[in-house]
């Protein structure tokens, strides 16, 4: 595919849009001239397939309850046999209204009070709600920070396993950005069948990796029996607020249990506008999908390249996946409440603090680079200035 038939990604301004990103600015970090580089969204217009469909549809005056009809169905099984080589049956795949939403229906449907679940931490906060809103017990696999990223500690792993019902994946990773090998993932599998864990792997960023193909865990060896694959093409084509997602869960009898868990959540019908948005994208967005990859490489080179030479005490992890930047700042020497106040305060940057991802997340901050380039020019040139301050004192 050459250049001339991709979608660039067209940067647009959403303050005044009711954006959670720009607009809740002022009520949740208090500096409303902050540059927002926080939530996991993206400031780029979805796909012109989407505008396209959506727009089509509106037309028609009645909006009520929606079928998931073939075209849904026949979306996903297409775009999981390109872009991951997996067939996927039909009869596998639930809709589903967020993957957050999965998540917790899988904990109640494959676990009781009290029993243990691990997650792998730092982490996406919903892992840890998804835990302790159950009353099931939280059992925290800390990765290892290293030079070339965040791995994972296996003899923990295993050791955790061992008291363990499930086990919450998140893959690729959020925050450390990791897009595991196949030869961790095979590891983890092994663990998963010796201690006779089911595994609910959230794989909403798999459709942005850099360094590898993804690997969808349920088409490992002897996962399909005990896994479920969480997936929506909210990340990928910044549609997030049309709350449209999917598993695939091969199993028959997980597959009924996590059905009637759905069922007594009285979740029913899903949001018109999001099926019709996950129909665009899967048959006509993969030029921009392409075109973006490529915008969201540049950003994260600069950022990293710019950190390297002007700030050299705030390292960035490597980046394999998605479009944040997960980065290490102890060696600035600060707790955590001073590494907020400088970036907000100081350098008039809003990030997600490290320790929101749990205690392992401590001293250090993520960074969205789903934005311009522009932006993220005048957010390196705050950085900068603050941090020589800092340096210099």
């Amino acid at each position: 595919m050459n250049a001339s038939e991709r979608e660039i990604p067209r940067f647009v301004d959403r303050r005044g849009t009711a954006c959670s990103k720009w607009d809740a600015l002022a009520q949740r970090f208090g500096v409303p001239d902050a540059l927002p580089l926080w939530v996991a969204d993206a400031d780029f217009a979805a796909p012109e397939a989407v505008q396209e469909a959506i727009r089509r549809r509106a037309q028609h005056p009645v909006y009520g309850y929606t079928l998931y009809e073939d075209s849904f169905y026949e979306g996903i099984i297409d775009w999981y046999r390109r872009r991951f080589g997996w067939e996927i049956p039909r009869e596998w795949i639930v809709p589903e209204h967020g993957v957050v939403v999965a998540m917790n229906l899988a904990v109640e449907a494959y676990s009781e009070p009290g029993d243990g679940i691990i997650i792998q931490t730092p982490i996406y906060p919903p892992f840890f709600s998804a835990v302790k809103r159950h009353k099931r017990r939280l059992l925290e696999n800390r990765l290892k920070v290293e030079e070339d990223g965040c791995v994972i500690d296996f003899e923990d792993l295993e050791a955790k396993a061992q008291e363990a019902k499930m086990l919450l994946l998140c893959s690729p990773h959020n925050p450390s950005t990791r897009a595991w090998s196949e030869g961790e993932l095979l590891r983890i599998a092994e663990i998963a069948e010796r201690h006779d864990l089911i595994v609910v792997s959230d794989e909403i960023h798999s459709d942005l990796v850099y360094s590898r193909r993804h690997i969808p865990f349920g088409a490992l060896p002897g996962m399909a029996k005990r896994s479920l694959v969480l997936h929506a093409p909210s990340k990928t084509f910044n549609i997030a607020g049309l709350n449209t997602s999917f598993c695939i869960i091969p199993d028959d009898s997980l597959r009924r249990r996590y059905r009637l868990a759905h069922e007594r959540a009285g979740l029913d019908n899903g949001n018109l506008f999001g099926i019709v948005a996950l129909e665009a994208v899967y048959r006509g967005g993969e030029a921009w999908l392409e075109a973006t990859l490529e915008y969201l490489e540049g950003n994260i080179a600069y950022v990293r390249e710019f950190m390297a030479e002007h700030t050299p005490r705030i390292r960035p992890l490597p980046v394999e996946a998605t479009f944040l930047i997960w980065l290490d700042c102890r060696e600035m020497g600060m707790s955590d409440e001073e590494l907020e106040r400088f970036f907000l305060h100081e350098a008039k940057l809003a990030l997600n603090p490290g320790h929101s991802f749990g205690e392992a997340g401590s001293g250090f901050m993520r960074l969205n680079v789903g934005t311009s380039r522009e932006i993220l020019e005048e957010a390196m040139k705050r950085l900068k200035a603050a941090y020589d301050r800092r340096v210099e004192a």
